[in-house]
């Protein structure tokens, strides 16, 4: 099987202008798969207006490991996380200049839009999955985020 060094190339510049960590192109039986490793931290989000939220074992900032992964401590396995359902880059308002779609102490309801995450220049606006209070934001808006990082906590 010959590679097809246009074709890596060309998805290697995709990741690169879009800031993505991992694309796969498929036809028929060929795959190409390229990947870069990004070293990240979630940082809790809160406004200035707003107390902060408590956390189960009140601790309000995640401590991030060497590796760059988050130790989310007791909000880990919490029934009312909502995680990032693409990779892309997330955005918590709808604009630049406007409001956060929802802010941490606020209520919520089943299918309110809570974020963006644009992932190949698509704005994907993703939904609440249930109604409840915003516990906590795990990322700063226009973060880069992967496929099952916790976003919100909806209680």
């Amino acid at each position: 099987m010959k590679i097809d060094s246009d074709a890596v190339r060309s998805l290697a510049e995709l990741l690169r202008e879009t800031d993505l960590t991992e694309i796969e192109y498929q036809v028929d039986s060929l795959r190409i798969k390229v990947s870069r490793a990004v070293q990240q931290a979630v940082i809790p989000v809160q406004t200035s207006s707003q107390q902060a939220p408590s956390s189960p074992n009140q601790d309000q900032t995640p401590a991030v490991a060497a590796s760059g992964t988050t130790k989310l401590g007791n909000w880990e396995n919490h029934p009312g996380i909502v995680e990032a359902q693409m990779v892309g880059t997330v955005y918590l308002s709808p604009g630049p200049d406007a409001s956060p779609f929802v802010s941490v102490g606020e209520s919520v309801s089943q299918g309110q839009t809570l974020f963006v995450i644009e992932a190949m220049k698509v704005m994907n606006m993703i939904k609440a999955p249930r109604s409840g209070m915003v516990k906590y934001i795990f990322v700063r808006d226009a973060q880069p985020v992967e496929y099952g990082d916790p976003i919100i906590v909806i209680e």
